[in-house]
This record gives structure tokens, sequence and C-alpha cells, in this order.
């Protein structure tokens, strides 16, 4: 199991102080540090659907220009500002063998584990 994200996020923080106090094993996978696997991402996308993958409220979205939001139309045009801007991409997501969850509760985490 691994926990993509970036480690000064709030939201990941919380999600990996959880996961750290109901001992459960995962890897931590830094977008910024490690990379992006885009076969991670397209998964997470056909799954999810790229509306959903995309973090619009988040401050690197703010951050772009109205011309380069824009541009942003379909998976394709998403994926390809997802691979060179991570930190737009909705975090944590949380890889597990069958699934992949977006964002962080606990509600949601002590189903998922039983808890």
């Amino acid at each position: 199991m691994i926990l993509y994200g970036i480690p000064n996020c709030s939201t990941v923080k919380k999600a990996r102080a959880w996961l750290d106090a109901h001992t459960i094993a995962h890897r931590f996978h830094d977008f910024k540090r490690d990379g992006l696997p885009e076969a991670a991402l397209q998964r997470w996308m056909a799954v999810h659907g790229w509306e959903a993958v995309l973090n619009r409220k988040g401050q690197t979205w703010r951050h772009f220009s109205d011309a380069q939001r824009a541009s942003v139309v379909d998976a394709a045009t998403a994926l390809a500002l997802m691979a060179i801007n991570p930190s737009v991409i909705k975090r944590p997501i949380l890889d597990r063998e069958d699934s992949a969850t977006l964002g962080f509760s606990e509600t949601t985490y002590a189903t998922l584990f039983g808890r």
C-alpha cells in the first residue's frame, strides 16, 4: 500500500498520522521528491475521473493563469498538467492493490480498514 502526496500538506499529515496511529503498514511516496508514476495517475483518472483527481481548490491551481486553467478541458490536458505540476493533484491518494482512495477522512479510512 502506498500513500501518495506531499509531506508538508496538512491533509497528507493527517492521513499519515492516522495510518501510523492504527499501525497500518504503508509506504509514503512524495510526488515532488520521488516523481509521479504516469501509469498510477492514469489509473486514478480512469477510476475516479480526471475532474476528481485534479485539485481545483488548492493554492497551486489558484496560482495558474486564467489561460492555463482554461486550457484544462479533458483527461489529456489534465494529465499533461498534473504530470508537470503534481501539486495540483488531489491528495493524499491511498493506493491499494484493489483500489485508490482520494483525499482523507477518518470515517473513510476507518471503514477501509475495519477500525
